[in-house]
């Protein structure tokens, strides 16, 4: 299904429940809107016997359940695993794909291709630490990379990885990806894998071999079934060390699995209430816990009463001016929150009227759902409890910062960056308040960190705590490798940072 299929699909249907026949209508996820007109002329239709109709559609939020409900329905996910993939892969493609013209070194860059895509696909059980976000990487990528390699080894004897670099990156799998750290990652398998070093070079012996990573060895031949018996002796249970991960990101990836899994389960238990209209009763029950927990974390602060004034444009500290502005937000942010609440509370209680805005704040935590206008404002914690206690943390730490910013002594204490609700600004004003120190433009300066103690060139520089590692271990002097039973979270001790005059070379 697409553009323009939709009235030859009616027309189709008519046809075959007619004459009762089987029909099929595919990628219905891209025709939901299409969907309604589908319901209404299965309902109109008066079909022989034999008439069956197959429907296929990828997961999609907004599938109209009215046509899931009068359906079978079978759900197919492809298997788990590196080894599983890689044996896909090579069913799908003939043996005179593989050994055309006998050419070893095409045959082994096959292979690097179908382990490739493998990875690509696989790693993206490892979200966030192996892909930053779920991409489609599908069969037409491999499909496209093939006919690439084909042409390689057909038009030219030179071999030109590079060519293959650019599109495999810039057209592709890379043209799926918007994140810089994903596309180092894409880069840096494909210079693994995809190289003159490895692929098509010559030994002692004048052979061609291939220095496959992973210490496997391929096969000296272009037989389907040597590169199958290869694949069949891959373990069942993907090793890290094949995505290069950590040895420990399966407790990770079991952590983040055990809390979608915990946070669909709040979901379903709050389905039936959360897409009802206004229930007291059940309002009450639900929303108790949030309600509670406000009312707990302003018992001692007076965040919610504080008055407060935009801070005017200086010409003083940007640290200063940062850290104020900082504040200022924070103290909207709680008091906007304090409305809303209040405003449910209200509703709640029956003194006063269900608005569409209330309607939609009580949906979203009904759901488990942090509420969009929270979000616009902070891009905090999706769960609403941690986005509240995140919040009143964080407001009472800056004012601290606001005192310790006034009295001038905010860097000469060690600091946290999470008590920031931007902490990468915060950074960014201390290089505009070393520019201004160092009469100097704020292009000629470079970040820098250090574990060894005062950075010498540093005019201004901030010691700061709380960072924390992921996927491996660093004791301030050298990185280590984790194990498997090592922590997933491991803490960092405290560093300078600073910005300092860049050398340039010319």
């Amino acid at each position: 299904m697409g553009q323009g299929q939709a009235d030859l699909a009616i027309q189709t249907l008519k046809e075959c429940a007619h004459n009762g026949e089987w029909l099929c209508l595919k990628n219905l996820h891209l025709v939901i809107s299409w969907l309604p007109v589908l319901e209404k002329e299965l309902n109109t239709l008066q079909p022989q016997p034999n008439f069956r109709l197959w429907l296929t559609a990828e997961v999609h939020p907004k599938f109209t359940p009215i046509l899931l409900q009068s359906s079978l329905k079978i759900t197919y996910e492809a298997p788990p695993g590196l080894k599983k993939n890689l044996l896909r892969t090579y069913e799908s493609w003939m043996p005179e794909q593989i050994n055309k013209k006998g050419n070893l070194s095409r045959a082994h860059s096959l292979f690097c291709l179908a382990w490739f895509h493998a990875v690509c696909q696989e790693r993206r059980n490892y979200i966030p630490q192996g892909w930053t976000k779920f991409y489609e990487f599908s069969l037409s990528d491999l499909r496209a990379g093939f006919d690439i390699i084909d042409r390689l080894f057909e038009d030219s004897k030179d071999f030109q990885w590079e060519f293959v670099h650019g599109l495999f990156e810039n057209a592709i799998y890379g043209g799926r990806i918007d994140n810089y750290f994903d596309m180092r990652v894409l880069r840096s398998y494909l210079e693994q894998l995809f190289n003159s070093r490895s692929i098509g070079s010559l030994n002692g012996r004048g052979k061609k071999m291939t220095t496959f990573p992973y210490s496997i060895s391929l096969p000296n031949s272009c037989s389907v079934l040597d590169y199958r018996n290869i694949i069949e002796s891959l373990p069942e249970d993907d090793k890290p060390e094949f995505f290069g991960l950590p040895a420990n990101i399966a407790r990770s990836s079991q952590r983040m699995i055990s809390s979608q899994v915990i946070s669909q389960l709040r979901i379903l238990s709050r389905s039936v209430t959360a897409g009802c209209k206004f229930d007291r009763e059940i309002w009450s029950t639900e929303l108790s816990p949030v309600l509670n927990l406000w009312k707990k974390l302003n018992q001692n602060s007076n965040l919610i009463h504080q008055k407060v004034s935009p801070p005017m444009e200086r010409q003083g500290s940007p640290i200063l001016s940062f850290i104020t502005l900082e504040q200022f937000n924070a103290i909207i942010l709680v008091q906007s929150v304090h409305q809303s609440l209040a405003s449910l509370s209200k509703v709640i209680r029956g003194t006063s009227l269900l608005s569409s805005e209330v309607q939609r704040l009580a949906s979203a935590l009904l759901n488990q759902k942090c509420p969009l206008t929270w979000q616009s404002k902070w891009e905090g914690p999706e769960d609403p409890l941690q986005y509240l206690r995140g919040l009143v943390a964080r407001a009472l730490a800056i004012q601290n910062w606001v005192e310790k910013a006034e009295e001038q002594k905010l860097l000469a204490d060690t600091l946290d960056l999470s008590d920031l609700f931007h902490p990468e600004t915060f950074l960014n004003a201390l290089r505009q308040e070393t520019a201004r120190v160092m009469s100097c433009s704020v292009d000629s300066l470079k970040f820098t960190a250090s574990w060894k103690g005062r950075i010498q060139e540093g005019k201004l520089q901030v010691k700061i705590s709380g960072l924390q590692l992921e996927g491996c271990s660093f004791d301030g002097k050298r990185l280590s490798e984790n194990l498997h039973d090592s922590p997933s979270v491991s803490s960092v001790l405290p560093c300078y940072m600073a910005w300092i005059p860049q050398v340039l070379n010319y």
